[in-house]
């Protein structure tokens, strides 16, 4: 398991947090999502390292790209 903390500049609301937990958590080995609003923050514990990428390309195609 690995666990990744995303700076996402575009979070401006507990109802963006709440939107981005709800889709990864649709996603293929993500285990467990949490977030900041009043930091920016969205973390992800998932599987493996393709996981990862599915994770970008969801945050991306929510309008929500991290900065890292």
């Amino acid at each position: 398991m690995t666990t990744k903390t995303f700076h996402i500049p575009n979070i401006s609301c507990g109802h963006c947090v709440k939107s981005i937990k709800n889709e990864l958590q649709e996603v293929s080995g993500v285990l467990k999502v949490d977030g900041d609003p009043e930091k920016k923050v969205i973390t992800v514990e998932y599987e493996t390292p393709d996981t990862l990428k599915t994770i970008c390309e969801t945050l991306i195609d929510m309008n929500f790209p991290p900065d890292d």
